[in-house]
């Protein structure tokens, strides 16, 4: 396991190189420190699912350097989405976000009803979507265990089962709001950095 500052210099090439060989990094983002994989490399998938003991049927959540990256994986972008999109992202606001019909979506996923997603205000994981595509991103910690601030806990706890970490130094432990937006009546399914009422609002226009 290797262990790169953000700022060093080739941070990003090497992060960006990892996971074009379908190894998992520990990036950090705009929330928590985050496990990231390509999601067309199954093997890859795997070993995110190892390393946090999390339950296979339980899928994994996507980053995205873009709105317009997004809308590539043939996602529902109704009027609501955009709205929220446009108040916060890139932020930590997580959309859950149906598929429109009869739109081509990549192979993983293949017969998905949905899909989590959210664009990160984070220089550079952005950066290296740009590169990469979408990811797959979840929290770097074990299912159900709290997400460890710093880069040298996640390489006790995780270490074994990721090839590189990302040091971005000390992080909030405060996750994304996640929005559910398939339904006629938006759900708030976790109420994160953003709060109910700020989404709500939003939505209604309300200042």
């Amino acid at each position: 396991m290797e262990t790169r500052r953000i700022e060093d210099e080739g941070a990003r090439e090497a992060t960006v190189s990892a996971l074009r060989a379908g190894e998992v990094v520990v990036v950090p983002t705009d929330t928590v420190y985050g496990l990231a994989a390509v999601p067309h490399d199954p093997e890859a998938v795997k070993r995110i699912f190892l390393a946090k003991g999390r339950p296979e049927q339980m899928h994994l959540p996507v980053l995205a350097a873009s709105l317009a990256q997004m809308e590539l994986l043939g996602v529902d972008v109704s009027p609501a989405v955009v709205t929220l999109a446009e108040r916060w992202w890139p932020g930590p606001l997580t959309m859950v976000l149906g598929f429109t019909e009869g739109a081509a979506r990549p192979l993983w996923l293949a017969g998905r009803e949905e899909v989590a997603g959210r664009v990160p205000h984070h220089r550079f994981l952005l950066e290296v979507m740009e590169q990469t595509g979408v990811l797959l991103v979840t929290s770097a910690n074990q299912h159900g265990a709290g997400t460890p601030p710093s880069a040298d806990e996640i390489a006790r706890s995780l270490g074994p089962h990721v090839s590189l970490i990302v040091d971005g130094g000390a992080l909030d432990t405060v996750p994304s709001t996640v929005v559910n937006m398939r339904g006629r009546e938006v759900a708030v399914e976790r109420e994160g950095a953003i709060p109910t009422k700020d989404i709500l609002d939003a939505l209604t226009g309300a200042s």
